[in-house]
């Protein structure tokens, strides 16, 4: 994987903040931010907070939007899930 992806998931969004911004100190020209379901609007949240707040001369290079199929537990079956990326530039 690479390591300038945050994955977002069920954490509060400050923690995913913290993560993006932490890597763009540490020199990284580009974040990307990737979420799937119901973790889609956190991770559009995360984007817009390290924008407006914290690095204010990001921006978005690009949004992408994809369906993916994930493995149920429960029964072994498929199921499609939404996933969105967001990649951040300085």
């Amino acid at each position: 994987m690479d390591e300038n992806t945050v994955f977002v998931g069920k954490k509060g969004v400050m923690s995913y903040v913290l993560a993006v911004v932490t890597q763009f100190n540490r020199g990284a020209a580009e974040v990307s931010v990737k979420a799937r379901g119901k973790a889609i609007s956190r991770a559009v949240d995360v984007a817009e907070i390290v924008r407006h707040r914290f690095i204010t001369d990001a921006k978005v290079r690009s949004i992408n939007i994809s369906t993916e199929e994930v493995e149920r537990k429960e029964d072994n079956s498929q199921t499609k899930v939404s996933a969105i990326e967001i990649v951040l530039s300085k």
